[in-house]
């Protein structure tokens, strides 16, 4: 994986740090996994791989595995389910996983998950804890925070976004931002291409149609605050078979180099929004 995505430009995840008071992230590797705090409460949103320093660096964020009792899952793929599998290191062992009731049949293995224009099968993930099933428009409460579940089926049948107290969209593998905006994410690793533009097209109208402007957080490609950017080519996936275009000059070559990944940096500079030309 390192070796087909080198010098493409297309995954350029934040490294470990804050966006603001309420939002943190570890890096791991290409991808992104995100926390929620508000009050004495953090939300874990999506598991990351089965990566061998998440404990530290969430340490960095002064985050204690062990107090994390909920998380959000976007989608079952093991770059966001890693460290919930039976398989993992065991950090969250007694949280809450909750996840869409589509997506769960990923889990359950009434439907396999398929890549590469679906020539290739996953393999099954398997994972023990306690699982909430979620409707697309449902609306929770936990522990004082909002948080409202859209389904966008495309990348997979069964792929969740989540709005957090109306202000923050955490999009998982929707959207892509390139430096002239976000567009529907890897033609080959999703379950059906045309229809993840169609979602993403209709999540753009729920946003506008009810007035929301939240923070828009990827899992692979940042962030942004910009909903005309976020939504720039909602008609249009990201090609993994070339070099992207228009080119990103913040891309880093090597998506998998974490070596500008400190705990310096994780603790004293916040996340910058995606560079774009456009000067935002």
């Amino acid at each position: 994986m390192a070796l087909l995505y080198r010098g493409k430009e297309i995954f350029k995840p934040l490294n470990t740090g804050r966006i603001d008071d309420h939002v943190s992230c570890v890096r791991e590797f290409i991808a992104n996994i995100f926390f929620y705090t508000k009050g004495d409460t953090t939300l874990m949103i999506d598991a990351g791989y089965n990566y061998p320093r998440l404990k530290e660096k969430m340490g960095w964020l002064d985050i204690d595995p062990v107090k994390i009792k909920h998380i959000l899952i976007t989608h079952q793929d093991t770059d966001h389910v890693g460290a919930v599998e039976t398989d993992s290191d065991g950090l969250f062992r007694t949280a809450k996983l909750y996840i869409g009731a589509v997506e769960n049949r990923y889990l359950t293995g009434e439907v396999r998950r398929k890549v590469i224009f679906g020539l290739y099968k996953l393999p099954m993930v398997k994972t023990d804890n306690e699982r909430v099933l979620l409707k697309d428009g449902q609306v929770l409460d936990i522990e004082g925070i909002k948080v409202e579940c859209f389904l966008v089926p495309g990348h997979t049948w069964g792929h969740l976004v989540y709005l957090i107290d109306d202000c923050y969209l955490f999009t998982g593998d929707t959207l892509w931002f390139g430096p002239d905006g976000g567009k529907s994410i890897i033609n080959m690793l999703a379950e059906d291409n045309k229809l993840a533009v169609r979602s993403l097209a209709a999540l753009e109208e729920k946003l506008r149609s009810r007035r929301l402007r939240p923070i828009i957080i990827t899992g692979h490609t940042g962030w942004m605050d910009d909903l005309d950017f976020a939504f720039a080519h909602t008609d249009q996936v990201c090609n993994s078979w070339f070099k992207q275009k228009p080119h990103d000059p913040a891309a880093p070559y090597d998506g998998y180099d974490e070596s500008d990944d400190t705990e310096e940096r994780a603790r004293n500079i916040l996340l910058p929004r995606q560079n774009t030309k456009l000067g935002m």
